[in-house]
Formats: C-alpha cells, structure tokens, sequence
C-alpha cells in the first residue's frame, strides 16, 4: 500500500504531526509511506527513516491559485496512492485531494470541505495536539495502544555548515526569542538578562532564528559573549543545533516544539497564549513560565499586537522567574549529559 500523510500548516504543526508517521507505519509496516508539507517544513521531515519521500507543496507560490491546484492534484493521482491521511484543515487541501482521485481518503469532522473524505474522525479540543491529531487514526486501532512521540533527525554532520559547527562549545543552553505572534514574545530585554546571568555563571549561551528573528537574537547579544546564529541556520540546521542543546529557553514556538520531539529540557515561556490550548511541552522535561492575568489567553494562536495596548502578559513575567527555571533544569541533568 501507498499512503500519503498531508499536513502543510506551520512549521510547528509539522512537528506536532510527526507522531502519525509512526502510527501509520505501526498500523501498515509494509506500507511505502510519503508526506505532503510546505517547502519549509519539508526539511523537519526529509531525515525521517520511515518516509519513502516528501512532496513540498508550495501553495503560495508554485502552486498557488486554481491552476497550481490543479498540477498538484495531477501529480498525486500519478502517483498511485491508495490511501491519505489529512492532517490539514483546508478547503484548499480537501479538493486537492478529491482531485487526485486517491480512493481512500480520511480527514477530521471539523475539515472545510469534510464531506469530500471517505471517513473523517473528531479532533478532542482538551487534549495536547500531538493527541488530536492521532485521533485520524482512531477508526484502525485503541489509540493508547499507537506510540504518541514527536519525532525529528538531524541531518548528518557533513550537511552542516563548517561555520555553525565550529560556532557551538561543548555545553550551551540554546534562546530562541522570536514567534511568528508579537504577543507571544516575550521581550528580548528579559532574555539578554537571563543570558547574562547564565554566562557568569559559566555556561554558554547560543541564540537562534530566522531572518525575522535576527532584531530580537542581536538584542539578545547586546555587549554579552553570546554566539548568535541567528538567520545562519537553516531548518534543518536549526534541527542539529538544538540536538546539542543543554537546555532550551523559548517562547510558545516551533522551538518548544522541537525541544519536545528531541527530548532536550526546555523553558517554555507562556505570553498570551496558554497550554491547555494543547500546545504545550510534550513528554521532555520542562518548566512552563506564565503569568495568570484577566485578559490572558487572548486568542488561541497569538495576536501580531496586544489588544489592551499594554503587552503585560510579555513583560511582567520577570528574568528571575525564567532564571530559576533554567537553573533548576541544568541542575537536574544527568551526570556526563553532554548536551
């Protein structure tokens, strides 16, 4: 059997999914599995052993608008899968897959355009996503019973740049302060003193992100000895920098989420948003930081500004909280953990 998992929403989605790549493969082991994504988050999953390949479907650019649609749906019909499991909501998505004519397709109840699957399965809003989005496979086997761990693989030590390899010391605790949300971004002035603090007391610190997130990682860096590689990572980098980690301090990000699927202690830093969203940490060890307010949570997925103008729900959650929950971690890790 050829079998297609589609997820092309965000960078943290894409992990949050990978748990369906083992559960498909647990339920059919013989099965060629490939995986649907955007051209960014493909490389989260291309290292993945379980995955015959991965399609990047470029739906703001290439294959943009009805006719991008249309080759899409065309290239997977020649493809000759059997089944697909859409992780992906869209309408967008559901008639891409109707056209590619694939003859067993299975998304969630709550998809636009749901009635063009053959079976679709209901996602629990109480439960962590990483849950939600095995729950499509719910009709072949007791979901308790499918492994239910994020998964990511670094590439290969030779695929890494020379410069971000000679960069990283022997033990560091990576900070990645940026968020696709302003509201979920704690402010940059609270990370510099933690990394401050953590340099006197003699442990590195590494800052990291994309391009957009080069002002926030400089602010950062602002007259401290911190390494910033920042906009110097690939995804796939990022990925093999984070794997060194020690512990890593963040935002509600991709990179709680990385931290999760690689089992890196991580300091997960709650502005608007909350994690009985069911974004939250997952099976790592981790400190969530928050600040309980009236207003908070403002919105499930954060907000580009505040809505009350004040941002303090991102400013009064103090870098003497987040210290001591970095300290605490790097305490409690194991004797000779070279991370």
């Amino acid at each position: 059997m050829k079998i297609l998992i589609v997820q092309t929403s965000f960078l943290g989605d894409t992990i949050l999914s990978t748990p369906v790549i083992q559960g498909v493969h647990t339920l059919h082991p013989e099965a060629e599995i490939w995986m649907m994504t955007t051209p960014l988050s493909a490389k989260l999953v291309e290292n993945d052993p379980l995955l015959k390949g991965v399609i990047p479907f470029d739906k703001r650019g290439s294959a943009k608008g009805f006719r991008g649609l249309f080759a899409m749906a065309e290239k997977i019909r020649g493809m000759g899968f059997q089944r697909v499991y859409s992780l992906h909501r869209s309408i967008r998505t559901s008639a891409m897959l109707a056209l590619a004519k694939i003859p067993e397709r299975i998304g969630f109840s709550n998809a636009k355009g749901r009635w063009l699957y053959q079976k679709t399965f209901q996602r629990n809003p109480e439960v962590h996503d990483v849950l939600r989005n095995l729950a499509i496979l719910e009709g072949e086997k007791e979901l308790e019973k499918l492994p239910a761990e994020m998964r990511l693989f670094p590439p290969a030590d030779d695929a890494v740049s020379k410069k971000v390899k000679e960069s990283l010391p022997e033990q560091f605790v990576l900070m990645v302060p940026g968020s696709a949300w302003k509201t979920k971004m704690w402010y940059s002035g609270g990370y510099h003193e933690v990394a401050k603090r953590l340099i006197e007391m003699g442990m590195p610190v590494v800052t990291a992100g994309g391009p957009d997130e080069m002002p926030a990682c400089a602010e950062v860096a602002r007259g401290l000895e911190v390494i910033n590689l920042a906009g110097q990572t690939n995804i796939a980098e990022m990925i093999w920098v984070a794997k060194r980690a020690k512990l890593i301090i963040c935002n509600d990000s991709m990179a709680l989420h990385m931290a999760s699927a690689l089992k890196v202690p991580n300091v997960a830093i709650f502005c608007s948003t909350i994690p009985a969203f069911g974004f939250g940490p997952w099976k790592n060890r981790a400190i969530v930081v928050e600040k309980e307010m009236a207003c908070r949570p403002c919105g499930r997925h954060g907000k580009k500004e505040c809505p009350k103008n004040t941002e303090a729900c991102m400013r009064d959650i103090t870098p003497q909280q987040v210290f001591e929950a970095a300290t605490k971690l790097l305490q409690e890790s194991a004797p000779g953990d070279k991370r």
